[in-house]
């Protein structure tokens, strides 16, 4: 046990930056170094109650070196004590402990709340400083600077730097800031966007279209949203919509109110930083988030996303019951997450009734959480639950919408998993019918006729089809390659299966095809290659391995 504790402080001393300056250890009182140290173990295993505590206890330190400092700071704001972590950081300004970029972001809002705009500025400024930035914190450090000019000069100032659709948003919010009725074309834009998933605006576009009485078309835009895959915040709008309850758009943002601009900003922040997984950095952005704008309560789900990832299950759990069940679609996401949380603690089947005991306590299930649920009963192989709740979703929607096909899609799925080829082949070539350009439907229907030796030419027509729709989806040229395969065209196969491998290089049915085809091409030593790497894959049942150690033997004879 004492060998391992001194490995854990060898390795606290070589990795934490602890010595990223010259230190006099003759100046350092034991009980402050191990309350440190325990503060960073406490830390890294996310008891940050405890960690304040023993950071508490080595303030000799932390008043004296920047590291120390700065992860006190990150515990505070973890703490929600925000106001603290300012403090702290005041106390220190004018020393190098608190010379790091948090610390200026925290200085900064700090003014921007107390609207001395002058001030943040200066700090604002200091954040360039920093020669080691990261991309992030560029960005951060222009945008923010954007905006600190917004609100002293009241007119828009262009940011210097093209971070893409960054700069739009920002434009959006800040023209929204001085002229709300300008800001709609920049909404128009984000919302509008092809290639990335800007629907997160159609809430601000919603509370503009508000702010300017032109309810005509807020009932038009809401009517057109996909109630089965937006996202939350759009779902829970359509339903304030639905009920009239335009106020509540009004009760939880202004782009009036400089803090609620800043909140949405370091929101978007920690979505960067949680999409890179830096989620002590995310959380770190979050609150701050939080602190500025704390009506905005529905940004804690990426709080609750963080914590679950981390395995931090309590946290995550006191986040998930601040949504209450008049925001339905929060409630559900609480109850989804919630059974997500008993399914990894103890186990799914536990999960799967603690679903069931909550749909019944829901006075009218919406069409999101039949469909959901019908997801759910899929995921747990319960097929034939699957078809019925399907079956409640498609009597609720338009029968020639994508919606429609979509769920036309899955139900037909289940069917096939079933051995219901017959209900499969129906749904899935109604499903077809009505999106004829849907890759993946295109390729589950015709990998189905192959695996039965049906329509092969139609088939390959069909995935012809999918894959120019699709061509860097791994898992459809890999259905086009076995189609050419099983159609003995194996230099076609092998052309598809090569981009397969490629785009998906460990996965082992793309790999067990690729094989196959390199041996049929007499390129046997590679064939046995894959098979053998195929073999060193743990916890796959993708594949046989008992069929392909028998052909690591003897080829494909015999198989």
């Amino acid at each position: 046990m004492l060998k391992k504790i001194l490995i854990i402080l060898f390795w606290l001393i070589n990795y934490t930056n602890l010595y990223a300056k010259d230190i006099n250890m003759n100046n350092f009182n034991q009980k402050y170094l191990s309350n440190y140290f325990s503060a960073l173990v406490s830390t890294n295993n996310q008891d940050n109650d405890l960690a304040i505590k023993y950071f508490n206890s080595s303030k000799t330190l932390l008043l004296e070196h920047e590291n120390f400092l700065k992860q006190y700071v990150f515990s505070l704001v973890e703490d929600n004590q925000i106001k603290k972590s300012i403090q702290e950081i005041n106390k220190q300004k004018n020393k190098n402990t608190s010379n790091f970029f948090e610390a200026k972001v925290l200085l900064i809002v700090n003014e921007v709340k107390k609207k001395n705009y002058l001030t943040a500025k200066k700090y604002s400024d200091e954040l360039f400083n920093y020669e080691d930035n990261r991309t992030f914190e560029v960005v951060i450090a222009e945008i923010l600077r954007s905006y600190i000019d917004l609100f002293l000069e009241r007119k828009f100032v262009p940011i210097k730097s093209d971070f893409g659709k960054l700069n739009l948003i920002t434009q959006s919010f800040q023209q929204c800031y001085l002229n709300k009725s300008k800001s709609l074309k920049y909404y128009e834009k984000l919302i509008n966007s092809e290639r990335e998933d800007y629907s997160r605006y159609l809430f601000f576009y919603f509370l503009n279209l508000i702010e300017n009485n032109r309810y005509n078309e807020i009932n038009e835009l809401s009517n057109k949203i996909n109630i089965l895959d937006s996202n939350l915040l759009i779902l829970q709008s359509r339903d304030w919509i639905n009920n009239k309850e335009f106020f509540k758009f009004k009760n939880i943002f202004s782009c009036e109110n400089p803090n609620h601009l800043l909140s949405e900003f370091f929101f978007l922040v920690a979505n960067l930083y949680s999409s890179e997984k830096k989620l002590k950095k995310s959380n770190f952005y979050l609150l701050i988030s939080n602190y500025l704008n704390p009506k905005f309560i529905y940004n804690n789900t990426l709080l609750a996303e963080n914590y679950f990832i981390n395995e931090n299950y309590n946290k995550a759990n006191n986040i998930l019951n601040k949504f209450q069940k008049r925001d339905k679609y929060y409630n559900w996401y609480k109850i989804k997450k919630l059974a997500q949380i008993i399914s990894f603690k103890n186990d799914e089947d536990k999960s799967l009734l603690f679903l069931e005991k909550k749909l019944l306590d829901l006075d009218d299930p919406s069409v999101k959480v039949l469909y959901d649920m019908a997801n759910i009963y899929k995921n747990f192989d319960k097929f034939n639950k699957a078809i019925e709740f399907y079956d409640l979703v498609l009597l609720r929607i338009d029968s020639n919408s994508l919606s429609y096909a979509e769920v036309l899609y899955r139900k037909g799925g289940s069917f096939e998993r079933l051995g219901d080829y017959f209900n499969a082949d129906r749904d899935l070539l109604k499903s077809i019918e009505i999106n004829p350009d849907d890759a993946y439907v295109l390729n589950y229907l015709a990998y189905s006729w192959l695996e039965r030796n049906l329509k092969t030419d139609l088939a390959i027509k069909m995935l012809i089809k999918a894959h120019n729709l699709k061509e860097d989806d791994p898992y459809i040229a890999d259905s086009l390659g076995w189609a050419f395969y099983l159609n003995k065209d194996y230099k076609k196969a092998e052309e598809y299966l090569n981009l397969a491998i490629q785009l998906k290089p460990y996965d082992p049915v793309i790999m067990d095809h690729y094989a196959d085809t390199l041996w049929m091409l007499g390129r046997k030593i590679q064939a046995k290659y894959l098979w053998n790497n195929i073999m060193k894959i743990e916890n796959t049942s993708d594949v046989d391995k008992v069929k392909v150690k028998k052909k690591i033997l003897t080829g494909l004879n015999n198989i």
